[in-house]
């Protein structure tokens, strides 16, 4: 109680430390969120699902333009896809090439990335030669590689077209439009695909008719011989880094970007970022260059 002189003869109370400021988590960006989920659903995905429903429901999107004259003879053999993250493009093209070569080989991305990093092929991910990738390719898969170079049309379009026929995959350096789609930036949007099929219009031949979809066709064990003449079109079937569907470009876009492929993006090459880029630049490691793998 207080005295009679007014003190507080009580001890008074000492307040309670300030509490400590709130924890501050930094944020995802929603780039990394999107890369990550994409990744986790091709994971879990199942590789040999639907492969074939996928291509036809895209093939039948774009019916319009595939000439109702011609029959659509599909090639392809089936890639499970896979998520870059960063510029691992040629890389993750190289893995998903691997898994089409041997479906239950266990090479890791990561592995790929480590072994191409100890090699000196690339500083963050990035492949901006055909011969390393070639090189890396056989390392990681024990596969033969063959590197064209000289573009892609003449003979380098016969042994393409041939590998792909035969069920092999072939990796492509292009430039990549915001769609996906190959463009022509002078390589300053330069990217990395697998190739697993293609999608010719013929005018003759007998082969297995799709029953859902009229005018799309497959080859048969005793389907003749492709003749150059007969084909009147084709189209490239092709999966890259990031994206988890199926692209299809006519051959001739990605022959065109292929061949274009001159300089380093000015922007990268000012950045600071350190990027491993053989003698000549991406002209001389990229430029109308394709690297065709096959098993021993």
């Amino acid at each position: 109680m207080p005295g009679e002189d007014g003190d507080n003869s009580a001890p008074r109370p000492i307040p309670p430390p300030p509490l400590p400021p709130p924890v501050q988590v930094p944020s995802v960006p929603q780039s990394d969120v999107k890369s990550k989920f994409y990744k986790k659903v091709a994971e879990s995905s199942d590789p040999s699902a639907g492969e074939c429903n996928e291509l036809k429901r895209m093939i039948k999107n774009r019916q319009s333009r595939f000439s109702e004259e011609l029959k659509w003879l599909l090639y392809n053999q089936h890639v499970p896809s896979l998520i870059q993250e960063g510029p691992q493009c040629g890389l993750v093209a190289l893995c998903m090439a691997g898994m089409l070569l041997d479906i239950n080989n266990d090479i890791s991305l990561g592995r790929i990335v480590d072994v191409a990093v100890s090699r000196g092929y690339t500083a963050q991910g990035e492949m901006f030669s055909a011969a390393n990738m070639r090189h890396l390719a056989e390392e990681m898969f024990g596969c033969q590689c063959e590197l064209l170079t000289g573009g892609m049309e003449g003979e380098n379009r016969i042994r393409i077209l041939h590998q792909l026929t035969a069920g092999r995959p072939v990796l492509i350096p292009y430039d990549e439009d915001f769609n996906h789609e190959p463009c022509r930036r002078d390589g300053h949007r330069a990217h990395w695909a697998v190739v697993s099929g293609v999608l010719f219009g013929i005018k003759n031949g007998s082969f297995r008719p799709d029953h859902d979809f009229p005018g799309l066709y497959y080859p048969t064990p005793d389907s003749c011989v492709l003749e150059c003449e007969d084909i009147q079109e084709t189209y490239l079937v092709a999966k890259q880094g990031k994206s988890l569907r199926y692209q299809l470009w006519s051959y001739k876009s990605v022959s065109q970007s292929n061949g274009q492929l001159l300089h380093l993006d000015p922007k990268r090459a000012s950045d600071g970022t350190v990027y491993v880029l053989p003698k000549g630049g991406v002209a001389a490691g990229l430029c109308g260059q394709v690297v065709l793998l096959k098993q021993h």
